[in-house]
């Protein structure tokens, strides 16, 4: 770990130690961009309020989604400190990388930033979920399966838990993308909880 990883690190467990956790149920942070901030739809249909509603009806937990359309992995990176502050989740869903990719930012940047979100919300005591994403095939075979190997390789290196595309079911089927297509529909977002769902409840069963 990096002289800076390792003091944001220490100024991120001052902070905690400064906000004890509540005796609630457990926090799941949500930490994306459009495509987990319900971008063009109703913010109740999308599938982190879907997932809010899933956890909160079984009484396992309750979802805070910090999600930004239009959130970099460098944004999400500067928010982070706070937000495990503010929420003390026990699991971070972490969804970025897409707007990074489509700008066609460095590959060893977009690694960087994930990896030291990860590890602060680790160093936090939080379970980590990092969930991935595919770019357009006009990218190239190259730059898009070096943004791919980030996800698998940081959740090997840290042992965190892995969804390898989020619209592994949805980016190619018939009427559940919209016009733009890279955002899914409505219809769509019970399909992409489906996909999160088997990763991130192993994550909130582990020990």
């Amino acid at each position: 770990m990096s002289q800076l990883r390792c003091f944001i690190v220490v100024v991120v467990l001052a902070i905690l130690a400064a906000h004890p956790a509540r005796a609630d149920v457990p926090v799941v942070l949500v930490l994306g961009d459009s495509l987990s901030a319900a971008h063009a739809i109703p913010v109740e249909a999308g599938w982190v309020a879907l997932l809010d509603r899933r956890l909160s009806d079984s009484g396992r937990g309750r979802v805070v989604n910090a999600s930004i359309s239009g959130e970099t992995t460098a944004g999400g990176l500067a928010r982070l400190p706070g937000l495990l502050a503010e929420h003390r989740p026990g699991l971070l869903v972490l969804e970025l990388g897409a707007n990074d990719g489509l700008r066609g930012l460095p590959i060893a940047q977009i690694s960087d930033n994930i990896e030291a979100m990860v590890e602060l919300a680790q160093a936090a005591g939080a379970a980590v979920l990092l969930v991935g994403i595919e770019l357009p095939i006009n990218y190239g075979p190259r730059y898009r399966g070096a943004l791919r190997d980030v996800y698998a390789e940081l959740a090997r290196r840290h042992g965190t838990g892995l969804v390898p595309f989020l619209l592994e079911d949805v980016a190619l089927a018939p009427g559940l993308m919209q016009e733009d297509g890279l955002h899914p529909t409505a219809e769509a977002q019970p399909r992409l909880l489906e996909t999160v769902w088997p990763a991130l409840e192993a994550q909130l069963a582990a020990p």
